[in-house]
């Protein structure tokens, strides 16, 4: 049976980059800027300034933003950097 990928650590690099370890070892660096810019919404304009976008934490072995989980993204787009 296939182990279940998820994010062990994550920490914050600059602007809108986290440096993402997977629990395969695997350790990547995302960028997301392109994503917020791309995708206006009232939701993530937030995450735009660097001071609400470093409250990122690990839930569920997935990075979130948000009490609600306002900002989330698959795993394996995660780990393959191609979540635009």
């Amino acid at each position: 049976m296939a182990r279940q990928l998820f994010i062990q650590q994550a920490v914050y690099v600059s602007d809108l980059s986290v440096e993402l370890k997977f629990n395969d070892g695997t350790v990547r660096k995302v960028d997301f800027s392109a994503f917020l810019h791309n995708h206006p919404h009232p939701q993530y304009n937030k995450y735009l300034k660097p001071s609400n976008f470093k409250k990122f934490y690990i839930d569920h072995g997935n990075i979130v933003w948000g009490k609600n989980w306002d900002l989330i993204f698959p795993i394996e787009k995660l780990y393959t950097g191609d979540f635009s």
